[in-house]
């Protein structure tokens, strides 16, 4: 495996570079620099899709005809991980990255028309339904019942744990529509406008104080079957084929890499026990030092994967391995940025996040006080937060399961 782009994609990097330069405020920076999670700041994501929209880059691994790049694997990957390395917002997934290759792959003309270019400039803006409170990791086992009713679907029951509920205004949720041999028959895939009658959300506050998820019920609410997506009763086959978007793609290493030289610089700040830098401390030095190799030893994974796909081979379980060793090595550097926090990592204080936002059942002071340095007052809400790093997804027992049979066939 080469380890060095080629001269076209060193071009094409300078080319990313310099639009990022351009085009990346520093309120959008300090967006995507404070983020507590991927989620966390909607307003400053919306503005950077704009902005990724203008310039014909707001879905790239889209087909070209619907307004995606025509370009390689390795410069999709060049684009993720230089958009990490500058501080970018990321964009919700929930549109853009998942169910719009769902709608490509199963939606009617009609539904392609409609929902394709209004993801794209943001007037479609999609929350994913598929958590309930009886069925999380076991997906299958939802009960949200849909029931035929001429021309409409009637829907009632909850989801929960929806991400952007309050701002999205379309769901595509999981519905149980028959009872069938196997519980995985009888789901139907169904998009479901979230101004219809009888859609309650209700907030839900992360740990962190932010109010990024919420559950959503349903009383009575008419959907029409125009708006079910693949067939009815089929719903899981069009499920299984968004996972594989959900799960895959972009770049964890680079945003990993620039967490753990930046908390290497904030540690720097701090003086430890001995009266020296904490960065300089035996015991503290030596973890860091083992979260950085790690994070170098994923980017030459991610380069593996990378090369097997742009030689048009399947990289085979390598995403669960990687969804792993991300998600896990993420939440050991949050837990370092803790411990190097110190006394102020200990105060609750989330407008740290967002200066001046407006933050659920919470008041801050009104001089926008922050004890200690910004970095400090973020690092237990980004702790808190990226607990559910190895949980979403597919949790990462059910990862390690997918690699016993695969790579070890247990």
């Amino acid at each position: 495996m080469d380890m060095n782009w080629s001269p076209a994609d060193a071009a094409f990097r300078d080319e990313v570079r310099a639009f990022l330069d351009e085009k990346l405020t520093d309120d959008l920076r300090a967006a995507g620099t404070l983020r507590t999670s991927v989620y966390s700041d909607h307003e400053a994501s919306m503005k950077w899709q704009a902005i990724l929209h203008e310039r014909g880059w707001a879905a790239p691994a889209w087909p070209v005809k619907y307004g995606g790049c025509d370009w390689s694997q390795s410069q999709h990957y060049i684009f993720s991980r230089e958009s990490i390395l500058a501080g970018a917002p990321a964009l919700s997934p929930m549109g853009i990255r998942m169910v719009s290759h769902a709608i490509m792959a199963f939606g009617t003309e009609e539904q392609k028309n409609f929902f394709l270019p209004g993801i794209l400039d943001g007037s479609v803006f999609f929350c994913q339904g598929y958590s309930e409170p009886e069925a999380g990791s076991d997906l299958a086992s939802l009960s949200m019942a849909a029931v035929d009713d001429g021309d409409d679907l009637v829907v009632t029951g909850s989801k929960i744990w929806t991400t952007h509920a309050s701002e999205a205004n379309w769901i595509f949720c999981l519905v149980r529509t028959s009872r069938q041999e196997r519980k995985q028959q009888g789901i139907t895939f169904l998009l479901i406008d979230m101004n219809s009658p009888g859609i309650e959300v209700q907030n839900l506050v992360f740990a962190s104080g932010e109010q990024v998820q919420a559950q959503v019920f349903f009383d009575g609410v008419r959907v029409p079957k125009k708006n079910v997506l693949g067939k009815i009763d089929d719903g899981w086959t069009v499920a299984k084929y968004l996972l594989v978007f959900e799960r895959g793609g972009g770049a964890a290493a680079p945003a990993l890499q620039v967490m753990a030289e930046q908390l290497g610089r904030d540690a720097a700040t701090v003086t430890a026990p001995n009266g020296g830098p904490l960065s300089e401390d035996p015991a503290f030095a030596a973890k860091l030092t083992d979260i950085q190799v790690r994070a170098k030893i994923l980017e030459v994974l991610e380069y593996r994967a990378l090369a097997a796909m742009s030689s048009g081979k399947d990289p085979g379980s390598i995403a669960s391995m990687l969804k792993i060793l991300g998600t896990e090595l993420s939440q050991e550097i949050t837990t370092l940025s803790l411990e190097a926090a110190g006394p102020h990592g200990r105060v609750f204080q989330p407008h740290a996040t967002r200066p001046g936002g407006p933050i659920f059942q919470y008041t801050p002071p009104t001089d926008g006080y922050v004890s200690g340095e910004p970095w400090q007052a973020v690092a237990p809400l980004h702790y808190f937060n990226d607990r559910a790093g190895s949980i979403y997804a597919g949790s990462n027992e059910i990862q390690r399961n997918i690699l016993a049979k695969a790579a070890l066939g247990l």
